[in-house]
């Protein structure tokens, strides 16, 4: 790939990875309540999945079952169900925080594992859609594109690992910052509402 390649690729990706979506505000959410160390197999599960279908995607395998508005109607809707199955664990999390506890009992952690970060990606259409319309841009008949598909999956994967790993800091910096568990049971209310907020907007395509 070209150095003018490279840095219009990532021109192109930066505001898309550190804008608020739905892997950030999963990864966020997931760092506050569990820290870095907890998120790494759904960071890893995420980025798997990402790195899977960019770049099926860039050879044109099962591009074509994006022109069918039935699809994209149920993709959404699962995605949406899922990431609103996810806000209602952190709401319960804060629930059970608020409810009285022995002094040796230890705090449990959310069990948040390869494949709940993989899901997040896969039963999302937008990132289909911004990873076909990253190909459209920057990928060329003319050029080598077996290996630059891999090479902008590749960058696109690597980009994204970088922003999420940003927003679960932010996510744990919060509980740092805010060490009582009432604020810290809020913190988990907030982060429920944001993935709540990114259900709703995944599942716009149902009402268009």
């Amino acid at each position: 790939m070209r150095l003018e390649t490279l840095i219009g690729l990532l021109v192109f990706l930066l505001p898309l990875a550190y804008s608020p979506g739905p892997g950030n505000a999963f990864f966020a959410a997931v760092g506050a309540s569990n820290g870095m160390r907890a998120t790494v197999p759904a960071l890893a599960g995420y980025h798997a999945a990402t790195f899977g279908v960019t770049v099926l995607i860039g050879f044109g395998i099962g591009a074509t079952a994006f022109e069918h508005p039935e699809f994209t109607r149920i993709l959404s809707a699962a995605g949406g169900i899922y990431i609103l199955w996810l806000a209602l664990g952190f709401i319960r999390a804060a629930r059970t925080s608020a409810e009285p506890k022995g002094d040796l009992e230890p705090k449990k952690e959310k069990n948040i594992g390869f494949w709940a970060g993989a899901m997040v990606l896969l039963l999302n259409p937008k990132a289909y859609y911004i990873i076909a319309a990253m190909f459209t841009q920057f990928l060329h008949p003319s050029e080598d594109n077996a290996t630059k598909v891999v090479a902008i999956a590749l960058v696109f994967t690597l980009n994204n690992l970088l922003a999420f790993t940003v927003w679960v800091l932010g996510g744990r910096t919060l509980t740092v910052l805010f060490q009582n568990e009432r604020a810290r049971r809020w913190i988990d209310y907030l982060f429920a509402a944001s993935l709540i907020g990114v259900a709703a907007w995944m599942a716009l395509p149902l009402f268009t």
